[in-house]
């Protein structure tokens, strides 16, 4: 049983035995390659989430109408990485074993190691959907294989061949792109080919992950890497939006938001309405 947060995303205040989807935070970014600083997105997030509104036009729902649980943000230990994956673990772990869904603010995009070890072990075959700008499947990154850069290539080795569906890539070395064309289905630039997915995968456990930089920085600058060409907001809400709706949706996080990189604000508040869209697309 979890105790409440003090600060919670909006409406994220239900009492936790009514909730089912649990949210909460993984400040994490000791193994960020290039610029640090997603430890600060939970925080940023929950802060900020009260200058938009619980109801979604474009969905017509309201959160008020639905129980969500904010448990808070872990303590991590910088320095352990291996620790810090563990702590993500267990907490998924226990929000798994109630019955609830675990939905992780990262933190650099590692931390979706730990949650997607957890709902493996709870529900064996397990796909994975994955909206990213970076491929995130090399085998290590300067010696290390525990990196936010090579988080899908460990996923991979959890879930195996064709379980892994990658959408909006557009970054990574040739081996990662050589390594996608034989073990997952990677969709490269773009978000085509989602519908294609959701029926493919209808009635199967899927795991959600989304690394934020796979907007355009245009729209998104407030983020560790940032590439070039990316997707509108526009398109990834309704991507997630079919996604949380149609599948079946073991466990989800929203990774890899650098609050301070955009000091007007508009990258976490985009980080919170696409939180709120996904939270309002899980909810029947």
């Amino acid at each position: 049983m979890l105790n409440k947060n003090i600060q919670t995303f909006i409406a994220c205040d239900s009492e936790y035995s009514e909730a089912e989807t649990v949210l909460f935070g993984a400040g994490f970014d000791g193994t960020t390659s290039f610029r640090p600083g997603t430890r600060f997105a939970p925080e940023a997030i929950r802060s900020e989430s009260f200058g938009i509104e619980t109801y979604s036009p474009y969905q017509d729902k309201d959160m008020l109408d639905y129980s969500y649980f904010d448990s808070g943000d872990l303590e991590l230990p910088f320095g352990d990485t291996e620790k810090v994956l563990s702590y993500i673990q267990q907490r998924s772990e226990t929000i798994l074993s109630d019955g609830k869904r675990p939905f992780m603010i990262g933190g650099e995009h590692l931390v979706t190691l730990g949650s997607v070890r957890a709902v493996k072990e709870k529900y064996g075959e397990l796909y994975i959907i994955h909206f990213d700008a970076h491929a995130d499947l090399r085998d290590d990154y300067l010696g290390q294989k525990l990196s936010h850069a090579c988080v899908l290539r460990r996923c991979h080795e959890l879930v195996g061949d064709g379980h892994i569906f990658q959408f909006g890539i557009r970054s990574g070395d040739r081996e990662e792109f050589e390594f996608a064309k034989k073990h997952t289905v990677m969709n490269k630039f773009n978000l085509d080919g989602l519908a294609g997915t959701v029926e493919k995968l209808r009635g199967k456990n899927v795991y959600l992950t989304v690394d934020m930089d796979v907007l355009d920085p245009s729209v998104f600058p407030g983020t560790g890497t940032p590439e070039a060409e990316g997707v509108t907001f526009k398109e990834l809400r309704e991507a997630v939006t079919l996604v949380c709706s149609q599948l079946n949706i073991v466990g989800c996080d929203v990774n890899e938001l650098s609050p301070h990189y955009d000091p007007t604000g508009v990258s976490t508040a985009v980080a919170c309405k696409l939180i709120r869209e996904i939270l309002l697309a899980l909810s029947e």
